[in-house]
């Protein structure tokens, strides 16, 4: 089994796609895109509704394939692992997919210590004591008990956010983690968005619409296009570039 491991010496960037070809029946979603993600970064990928920016992010955890191309993970190439060499992968790359993805049978406490049974030999008592910190951290101390039921869409996606860094990964994936929520919620997960990467170091890659939370934490902006990465830069540079597709796009104007 290859294993992902932690390096001493790390490269500056923690993911890099290369020439990624992909295509589902006669759709072509991506035609030779390339992507670089700098380690300890927010990067956010933007696009218009079917670009297949969640699909992107699907591919750095294995549940896309390449048809072509190369998903270097840490200096790896992961695109021909097989599902026993990704679990290594996922205890270092966590996704919040956008609607949450809870257990509605488990609890909160065990939606969140789900990981760390499954993939750790940690006790009990060890397990109750890193839930009761994640479940802090996203703003949800004491909500062990309850079940998804009783929490609203902000809360769910809290919860969501919690089980992703219960493992303490090095990359977190974001599926649309503002949709559907009030200001204050949205204010909330930017908010423990931007703290993850600040104080924890961990890469954040986001898939959004809500162009007020990509300028407002985001370092640098992605945008696919037709099956390319048409523009990998800052966000300045982003928000005063001369491409008219992209402009058109973070304007609300009339898209392509």
């Amino acid at each position: 089994m290859t294993m992902i491991e932690k390096k001493e010496i790390k490269k500056e960037n923690i993911i890099e796609v290369r020439n990624l070809h992909k295509r589902f029946g006669k759709n072509i979603v991506y035609d030779g895109a390339t992507l670089n993600i700098r380690r300890g970064e927010v990067l956010t990928i933007i696009g218009g509704s079917g670009a297949g920016k969640s699909v992107m992010l699907k591919h750095f955890i294995g549940l896309n394939t390449p048809d072509d191309g190369e998903i270097i993970f840490d200096g790896l190439d992961i695109t021909k692992f097989t599902e026993d060499e990704f679990i290594s992968v996922r205890k270092r790359i966590a996704m919040l997919f956008q609607g949450g993805a809870l257990f509605d049978s488990l609890t909160v406490g065990d939606n969140v210590a789900y990981p760390l049974k499954e993939h750790t030999t940690l006790s009990e008592e060890d397990i109750k004591a890193r839930v009761a910190r994640v479940l802090e951290i996203v703003g949800l101390g004491g909500k062990e008990p309850f079940y998804p039921e009783d929490l609203s869409g902000g809360m769910k996606k809290r919860v969501g956010l919690a089980r992703a860094i219960i493992l303490e990964p090095d990359v977190i994936l974001f599926d649309e983690p503002t949709t559907g929520l009030d200001p204050y919620n949205t204010r909330k997960i930017n908010e423990i968005i931007a703290k993850l990467n600040r104080e924890k170091n961990i890469t954040c890659i986001m898939v959004t619409h809500d162009m007020n939370s990509v300028f407002e934490i985001t370092h640098r902006i992605a945008m696919v296009y037709q099956g390319k990465v048409i523009i990998e830069d800052t966000k300045e540079n982003v928000k005063n570039t001369d491409n008219e597709i992209v402009r058109a796009f973070i304007t609300g104007e009339k898209f392509f």
